[in-house]
């Protein structure tokens, strides 16, 4: 009768505790995306799934990028804390096993015979008839073990959150060389486009510099003034500093590479002479719900919110009841001679314990409602990883049509302007047109070279960013 009495004063205990335990409850993710694409079709087939070593044909892009992924310091760094991030599994795991420890130890005391263990000492020396050992040594080796019974689930939902926190350093790590990947071309693209910028340069300081010998013999004949000279003069020394200019862009893009390659300034290699021909290949798209598992940065979003769950769980476990073992096996003696003599020098003992909050719970209620509010915050960074990747893709593909509609427009442009050239030169040397016609032809077919140069070098960009925004680049 007295057990039953204390089983069910022991079960309205923790029918009091369960009730007493706050509840918060947490929205679930909004993870629908449209079925497709703005103007394009439902075709699975996505460019994502293609490696980067394939993706990329140039030989000298794809050494960059090779050497890159090896030596980039940031990328080292985040390898680093992957590495930390799986140790940090290793401790959680050990968290919900026994801790068995070995203890050895050996003491020496001396107390006061005006105290209470000094008078009862004395007083079995008097009984006894035996001196007591002064001082009193004694020695002890034996192994301990500590166990807490995780009931509640509260270790093994922190040994599976270290684990979800482990797989998302590692989509970290992938989304970090998607984008890796991703700089190294673009700022390569950007290297090829300024050496035929310059190369368009030099060729329109030729056509400039023979323009200029032109008005100065049309001076000599009588046939054109200062003025025009000046001016064609100025028009020349203006390509000439633009020419510095691209030459410092030039350095500076080559130390960039080097900067992301991990190495010290040095020349680049590179075929700049096929860059305005380079084809611009067809990407697929595919479906937008494929993001969900091709986008590192969307997987590493869902990994953070899936370990904030589990941190929730294990925050509310805080309010439980606590179980602890608690046990040990040795010998003991105060007499080392003694102390392998058994039974009489053995010694054990086992101990359960059961603890739980009663009053003044404040710090548990804050850390139950940090844990939930870090939930929702990991709910939001997930919907907006997904949003976020849609716009991306969804602005791409709008980008590429825009793009080779624009190079279409302009490399016919460049042709009719190419074509000016000449011909207001002629027109200028049979006295038809003013000599300002010829300045305004050659600016003219410069810009419009160096904004199709320009055009190609987005184009391609284009083609780099769509490819990163799909996911792809880090397999």
């Amino acid at each position: 009768m007295k057990y039953s009495k204390a089983l069910f004063i022991g079960m309205m205990a923790l029918v009091l505790f369960y009730s007493c335990v706050p509840t918060r409850e947490i929205r679930d993710e909004e993870t629908a995306l449209p079925e497709q694409y703005q103007n394009q079709s439902t075709d699975t087939v996505n460019t994502a799934l293609v490696q980067w070593k394939e993706f990329f044909q140039d030989p000298y892009l794809v050494t960059l990028i090779d050497s890159a992924l090896v030596k980039n310091q940031e990328l080292n760094i985040m390898l680093q804390r992957v590495d930390m991030a799986k140790n940090k599994i290793q401790a959680k795991k050990g968290e919900y096993l026994p801790f068995v420890n070995i203890q050895a130890g050996a003491e020496v005391e001396k107390v006061g015979e005006y105290t209470r263990n000094g008078a009862v000492e004395k007083n079995l020396e008097v009984k006894e008839g035996e001196e007591f050992p002064e001082p009193l040594t004694n020695y002890m080796v034996g192994a301990f073990a500590t166990w807490e019974l995780d009931v509640w689930k509260k270790l093994r939902n922190e040994k599976k959150a270290a684990v979800y926190e482990y797989l998302s350093s590692v989509e970290g790590k992938n989304f970090m060389v998607t984008s890796l990947v991703a700089e190294i071309a673009d700022s390569y693209y950007e290297l090829m486009a300024l050496d035929n910028q310059l190369a368009i340069i030099d060729q329109n300081l030729e056509i400039q510099q023979n323009a200029l010998r032109m008005v100065k013999l049309q001076k000599e004949a009588a046939r054109a003034t200062e003025l025009a000279v000046k001016r064609f003069q100025a028009e020349v020394l203006k390509n000439q500093s633009h020419k510095y200019e691209i030459q410092q862009q030039i350095v500076e893009t080559e130390n960039k590479l080097n900067f992301l390659l991990g190495r010290s300034p040095q020349h680049i290699d590179r075929t700049s002479d096929s860059f305005i021909d380079a084809p611009i290949d067809a990407i697929s798209a595919g479906v937008p719900s494929q993001l969900l598992q091709n986008r590192p940065d969307v997987r590493q979003a869902e990994y953070e919110l899936a370990a904030a769950k589990l941190d929730t769980k294990a925050a509310k476990a805080n309010f439980y009841p606590q179980f602890t073992i608690r046990a040990g096996l040795g010998l003991e003696a105060f007499d080392v001679k003694n102390l392998t003599t058994t039974p009489e020098s053995v010694l054990y003992s086992a101990i359960g314990d059961m603890v739980a909050p009663l009053i003044n719970r404040n710090a548990i209620k804050a850390q139950y409602k940090t844990a939930t509010d870090r939930q929702l915050q990991a709910v939001y960074e997930y919907e907006k990883a997904i949003l976020n990747a849609y716009i991306e893709v969804a602005n791409q593909l709008s980008n590429i049509d825009n793009l080779k509609k624009s190079y279409e427009l302009k490399d016919g442009q460049v042709q009719a302007l190419t074509e000016s050239i000449e011909l207001s030169t002629r027109l200028f040397q049979s006295a038809r047109v003013e000599y300002i016609e010829v300045l305004l032809a050659q600016r003219e077919a410069l810009e419009s070279r160096m904004e199709l140069v320009e055009t190609k070098k987005d184009q391609l960009l284009a083609q780099v960013n769509m490819y990163r925004a799909l996911g792809g680049g880090w397999n």
